[in-house]
């Protein structure tokens, strides 16, 4: 048995000891336990957030205060971020979305298979090779991708969209946990989309988990408080936290012809390939432009969820 299989088979023990030790009792107190199902996979995503939280405060966190980019000023917007991070990644709310919407596409695909037709499986495309689990791991990280570049336009683009998106920009203090301050809504309707989107190319369950928790890591790296550039054509393969800095920049993040640089979530291809990358070199400061006029964005979860409601139905 390699390392790899060793933490598979700890991470599948946690997550039973957590189900049958503290889940399952509370599911048959409150008798929901026709639920079992869908809370034991939740279980999962609990446990695998809770993980990845730790993993990234140990490592990501000791980077900071090693090599910050700046010294951290306001601590209090930093522990609002720190609570986005645990509500995400310890309620596993895309994986929620996930799991929400697959019945729903399993009734549609019974529909579709009486007409004949048939969803797509990504995977199938060269069988024998795009049917290994790392091959199609990879080429389904790419398409998710690529998709979730668009939707990052959007989230740009679309201005009642941008106004819940911009609770993610107005951090002026980016730190690793940033990158999950987001509006509920916002989160929903992304994730929403790009659910649907695995689904139909044939994302696997157990798939998507580990589609999204790689996405999500590195994306807390992108938003670390370092300076970072990868060395070599590395900075052009992957996103880093000095080229994510300047989509978060005031001045280029969110202005211009195209509402914005830099919009690739992981791959920086999607930039270049569609003309919105920005290579400069310089440390530049973040947030929204007009919060230099003194627009408040709040400061708090709550706030900042009603302010951004305000703003999309114009009271704001």
């Amino acid at each position: 048995m390699n390392l790899f299989e060793s933490l598979v088979d700890a991470v599948r023990w946690l997550q039973l000891w957590v189900f049958e030790g503290l889940v399952q009792p509370l599911l048959f107190a409150s008798g929901s336990m026709g639920l079992a199902d869908v809370a034991f996979d939740f279980t999962e995503a609990l446990v695998l957030g809770t993980i990845e939280v730790l993993v990234l405060a140990l490592v990501l966190g000791g980077l900071e205060r090693l090599v910050p980019a700046e010294p951290v000023i306001d601590r209090k917007a930093v522990r609002t971020d720190i609570l986005y991070t645990l509500l995400h990644r310890l309620g596993g709310f895309g994986f929620m979305v996930f799991w929400l919407i697959t019945p729903l596409f399993d009734a549609l695909e019974a529909r579709l298979r009486l007409l004949g037709l048939s969803r797509m499986n990504i995977d199938q495309i060269w069988p024998g090779l795009t049917d290994r689990p790392l091959v199609s791991f990879l080429i389904y990280l790419v398409v998710l991708d690529l998709v979730d570049y668009w939707l990052h336009r959007g989230q740009h683009r679309l201005q009642w969209w941008w106004q819940l998106h911009a609770v993610h920009h107005s951090q002026r203090q980016m730190t690793f946990w940033s990158d999950q301050r987001n509006h509920l809504l916002d989160d929903l309707l992304r994730d929403a989309l790009l659910a649907m989107v695995a689904i139909a190319v044939g994302v696997a369950p157990g798939q998507f988990v580990a589609l999204v928790i790689a996405s999500r890591v590195l994306q807390s790296l992108q938003h670390a408080n370092l300076r970072w550039r990868w060395p070599g054509g590395l900075e052009r393969v992957l996103v880093s936290p000095s080229f994510h800095r300047l989509h978060h920049a005031i001045g280029f993040g969110h202005e211009g012809p195209a509402r914005g640089v830099n919009f690739a979530v992981l791959f920086p291809i999607w930039d270049i390939l569609f003309r919105t990358a920005d290579w400069r070199v310089g440390f530049v400061p973040t947030g929204i432009r007009d919060q230099l006029d003194g627009r408040d964005y709040g400061r708090g979860f709550w706030s900042q969820q009603w302010r951004a409601i305000e703003r999309w139905t114009g009271r704001a």
